[in-house]
């Protein structure tokens, strides 16, 4: 009989909370994204010169939500590089790769709509934008001019996926898959018109320069509470999870 109270108890609790009626809740999560990057300039693919490679890149971060039914706004904050890695097709030789990285904070502020178990996720991201590093693939890399690059350059975010792990606003994990477009030239006009060009020292016409992100990410999520009523003809106030 003790065995079988010790076993009912969790599932007691779990009831307890689904019965309150919540107005809100809040939630908090950590995060992990690895995929595909490059940064895209029209002009290099018309050189015959250069090509693009994609390599790969990996953020980690955190995100705070607010949920209503099956909506919610949430804000991300990512920790990484955005890389470009370009392929000298010189005619005649060539030489060694060039990759581009630029060590950024991401800040996500996202519209989620989940329910099914799962989920589509859209809205903007602005990245602040450290460091930048260029050099020849296996070379050390050196730390380019700040004036040729934004600081803090704009994107766009679509992501969609489904919860692997509960759904229940106290905790879930969520695998989906992620795409970001820049929709801002990361090149500022000194890095388009300096003698050595940016991202790499193409022939003709500036053009802008689009990081693009494709790949999957991953995250944990916890309930912080909410507001709502413990009791049915209580007042509203803030449950913690």
């Amino acid at each position: 009989m003790k065995k079988l109270s010790l076993l009912l108890l969790p599932l007691l609790f779990t009831l307890s909370l689904t019965g309150q009626k919540m107005d809100f809740w809040l939630d908090a999560g950590a995060k992990i994204q690895y995929g595909g990057s490059m940064l895209f300039n029209s002009a290099i693919g018309d050189d015959n010169n250069w090509d693009y490679a994609i390599t790969t890149t990996t953020k980690v971060g955190g995100k705070i939500g607010m949920n209503w039914n099956y909506t919610g706004i949430s804000l991300d904050v990512m920790v990484g590089q955005a890389k470009g890695v370009f392929q000298n097709t010189t005619p005649g030789g060539g030489g060694p790769d060039r990759e581009v990285s630029m060590s950024t904070v991401d800040l996500y502020l996202l519209f989620r709509d989940a329910r099914n178990r799962g989920y589509i996720e859209l809205g903007p991201k602005m990245s602040f934008v450290g460091d930048v590093r260029s050099g020849n693939s296996g070379e050390q890399s050196i730390i380019v001019d700040e004036s040729y690059f934004e600081t803090m350059p704009l994107s766009a975010v679509l992501g969609f996926g489904t919860y692997v792990l509960g759904n229940d606003g106290r905790f879930s994990g969520i695998f989906g898959l992620r795409f970001e477009y820049g929709f801002s030239d990361v090149v500022t006009d000194a890095g388009r018109s300096a003698t050595d060009r940016q991202p790499v020292n193409y022939i003709g016409d500036g053009q802008s320069t689009h990081p693009i992100f494709a790949g999957v990410v991953f995250e944990l999520n916890w309930g912080i509470g909410g507001v709502g009523q413990a009791r049915c003809g209580e007042k509203s106030k803030f449950i913690w999870f």
